[in-house]
């Protein structure tokens, strides 16, 4: 069990393209809160779920907290869970992820002695919904936020911050088809997922126990 890395889980509720409360859509026997939540209690001691100010309440196996700065999407969320984890790293994803993997996830902490921020560059593309942080990155999203500068990966510009990534490389074995990347924003990509879903072995489904 990871005890010096906090599991935050982004579960703001506004679920704008999907036009209903994606947190509570279903995806094989649990929901994508659910799958979530179960995915970063195997494997960290600490998980809190980082909710917006406006958010109706949410009853969960965790901490929840809400937005200490209101309307900064999931920058703000970032910066909630930084402010509020009791560790000095941060493992953040967000809670339309329902193929989180704890191998992908181990990798990503493995590296936090060496890195403020480990985060997937695939394909040319940043994931910073997938990704470790550490403390001394508050500086710098306060600074975003007191800009408005809301795109997280930004933060990888911040020169005082070491920056490492993970690549295809890295997961060319643990995570080849880069599952854990995958999220739900629409309808279409929950059909998706549920037809991903039937096709994993079930040792693969990474469904653990609500």
């Amino acid at each position: 069990m990871e005890t010096g890395v906090t599991g935050i889980l982004l579960a703001g509720g506004k679920s704008r393209r999907m036009g209903e409360d994606k947190r509570f859509l279903v995806l094989g026997e649990q929901t994508l809160l659910q799958r979530g939540l179960a995915a970063l209690h195997s494997i960290f001691q600490e998980v809190v779920v980082v909710i917006a100010q406006d958010s109706p309440p949410l009853h969960v196996d965790g901490r929840v907290i809400r937005d200490l700065v209101p309307d900064c999407g999931s920058l703000g969320g970032l910066y909630t869970g930084l402010m509020q984890a009791t560790t000095p790293y941060i493992f953040v994803v967000a809670c339309d992820m329902p193929f989180l993997d704890q191998a992908v996830m181990t990798h990503f902490t493995n590296r936090k002695a060496t890195a403020d921020i480990v985060m997937a560059k695939l394909n040319g593309r940043l994931h910073p919904m997938h990704a470790l942080y550490s403390k001394p990155c508050l500086p710098a999203l306060e600074q975003m936020i007191a800009a408005r500068q809301l795109k997280i990966q930004e933060i990888v510009s911040q020169s005082a911050l070491r920056v490492e990534y993970v690549t295809e490389k890295n997961l060319s074995i643990i995570d080849p088809s880069g599952r854990s990347f995958y999220n739900v924003n629409t309808l279409v990509d929950l059909e998706a997922a549920q037809s991903l879903l039937v096709r994993l072995p079930p040792s693969e489904e990474h469904e653990c126990p609500p």
